[in-house]
């Protein structure tokens, strides 16, 4: 599709609403969402998505909200979270959606944050602990349900979605943005402390969508997508709902996680987004089936190898993909070569919420391992000269946080972005990733150190899952780590010469200070539900230093090598 503004179109590239109203207009009879539920669909073609957005647009103007409200929205990824964002898009509104993991507490904290006069409230495992944290007065519209997943089942607090489709007329004329008007609110993840509300406008969305077009493929015929990482997250943002929009294709969506790997089967995607942590179950799931080495020799057998790959792709349902990505937190380079012998070529993108995501991605042709590839067209980057800082300039930066402008005039100057990234942009334009300012301490002896460098030391051992490098208190840093499936049902003393072959095998390539003295192994998983972990499965070093802060010392100081908590 070459994206070109329609008349009378008030921002120079395509809003949101206007490559809706494009498809809604040219193919309203091809499906556009399909729900999973169990093993039947649910589909939704662009013009019911149209109907059903239209209509609770009617009844959001009805509320006599003043224009521009912010509107709060909480579920799992599904079909009626884009058309209830489309709604309050059409409507004429401003979006702010949550994570569906909140406690009742943070729930609260955001909601009154953002002044939310309505919330729409969808597929959730915990609505009945989270409803106490919304404040009184707010209007709360209920989704239909999807089978047993979900937890409305006390739905006397809510709105029914199906009675507002039954008593509203869908709405003829539908709010037109202007380029500065803003689009959606998306509170971070909150890794290092309290959430904070990026403000983004239409123009920001639409100039990020026009430049990233050939890059991001918008010119795939039948694109299809599948939906599963938190769609309040600016990476599923782009990747599922503006670039479908911008290719006309298919969302499709995951039931659950018991139904994922048979949901991404059946969706075939086009386009597909994993964070590192999936793509390592990914691996972890092959492995499991075909130990390595037999791995390795069938991959040496030239025709063998073509069968293999090509069932490895199938199984995973990525045999159609023509762009495969990975972000939101570091890709081990040695988990991106491993996939792509099987014939995966991962290209790793990065971004945050405040530049929407959008500053370099791997070009296929000239794959630099190590490197989160070179920056978009239209997007500068420069390295702060005094810290390594990464500092971004674009036509799709934030227009600041929410509520905050101390926080704002912080991270913004003279229209660059301090992304607290640290790291080196090479002269073929290629950035690498080494640090996070904030993540980066002083061991006791004075030296500072970045932890995520070290981590990626453990990448290549697969009885580990998750790693944390801590120790801001110790002469020098120590590892806490989360075994995977196969490090659980490995006997100790494999774990545990395995951990020392890794040890033996990083230490000689870090500075003195840096080289890791202890592995301990930790009992409980870090995960979204015990705040070890944000929704896009990025660890909380701050939270998990303070679970074993007081152990810390007395495991330094043990005499073992390997340490079993």
């Amino acid at each position: 599709m070459q994206m070109t503004a329609p008349p009378n179109s008030p921002v120079t590239s395509p809003t949101l609403t206007d490559l809706f109203l494009r498809w809604e207009h040219e193919k309203p009879t091809q499906t556009y969402l399909r729900q999973p539920v169990g093993d039947r669909f649910i589909d939704y073609t662009w013009a019911e998505v149209g109907q059903q957005a239209r209509r609770m647009a009617t009844y959001l103007n009805a509320l006599g909200l003043p224009p521009g409200s912010n509107i709060g929205l909480v579920s799992k990824n599904c079909a009626h979270w884009l058309i209830a964002d489309l709604a309050i898009l059409l409507s004429g509104h401003i979006s702010v959606p949550f994570y569906p993991t909140l406690t009742a507490e943070q729930l609260h904290q955001v909601l009154t944050h953002s002044g939310c006069p309505v919330l729409f409230v969808g597929k959730l495992d915990n609505w009945t602990g989270m409803k106490a944290g919304v404040p009184d007065g707010v209007t709360l519209v209920g989704f239909p349900t999807y089978g047993p997943a979900t937890d409305l089942s006390d739905r006397s607090d809510l709105m029914a979605w199906d009675e507002i489709m039954a008593h509203y007329e869908p709405m003829t004329t539908v709010a037109r943005p202007q380029p500065d008007d803003l689009f959606t609110i998306i509170y971070t993840s909150g890794t290092t402390g309290t959430p904070k509300g990026v403000m983004i406008d239409h123009q920001a969305v639409s100039e990020a969508l026009f430049d990233t077009r050939i890059l991001l493929k918008h010119d795939t015929p039948n694109a299809r997508f599948f939906s599963y990482l938190p769609l309040c997250h600016i990476a599923e943002r782009n990747i599922v709902q503006a670039t479908s929009l911008a290719t006309g294709g298919t969302v499709y969506f995951a039931e659950s996680l018991d139904t994922f790997a048979k949901n991404l089967a059946t969706a075939k995607p086009t386009h597909f987004l994993a964070v590192p942590r999936i793509w390592t179950k990914f691996q972890q799931g092959v492995l499991a089936k075909m130990s390595q080495s037999k791995l390795d020799r069938l991959l040496s057998i030239p025709i063998v190898s073509g069968l293999v790959k090509k069932k490895i792709r199938q199984g995973l349902g990525l045999n159609e993909a023509v762009l495969i990505l990975t972000g939101a937190a570091p890709m081990p380079k040695s988990l991106i070569q491993w996939f792509r012998r099987m014939g995966i070529r991962i290209q790793e993108a990065y971004g945050m919420t405040e530049n929407l995501g959008a500053v370099s991605m791997m070009p296929l042709d000239d794959m630099r391992d190590g490197t989160v590839g070179k920056h978009y067209p239209g997007m500068d980057v420069a390295i702060a000269p005094d810290t390594g800082e990464i500092l971004t300039r674009s036509k799709w930066l934030m227009r600041g946080y929410y509520k905050n402008p101390d926080l704002t005039r912080e991270v913004l100057q003279d229209g660059w972005l301090a992304t607290g990234d640290v790291g080196t942009l090479d002269n073929d334009g290629y950035l690498t990733i080494t640090g996070r300012v904030k993540e980066m301490y002083k061991t006791a002896k004075g030296e500072y150190v970045a932890p995520s460098q070290i981590e990626f030391g453990f990448a290549d051992n697969n009885y580990v899952e998750q790693i944390c490098v801590a120790g801001q208190q110790l002469p020098q840093p120590m590892a806490l780590v989360v075994l995977s499936e196969m490090g659980k049902h490995a006997e100790r003393i494999l774990v545990e010469r395995s951990l020392e072959d890794t040890i033996n095998a990083l230490n000689p390539t870090l500075h003195a200070y840096e080289r890791v003295r202890k592995v301990v192994v930790v009992r409980d998983a870090w995960t979204v539900d015990n705040n070890m972990m944000t929704p896009t499965m990025k660890i909380k070093r701050n939270v998990i230093e303070a679970r074993y802060d007081a152990q810390l010392q007395p495991w330094y100081n043990h005499d073992q090598l390997i340490i079993w908590e």
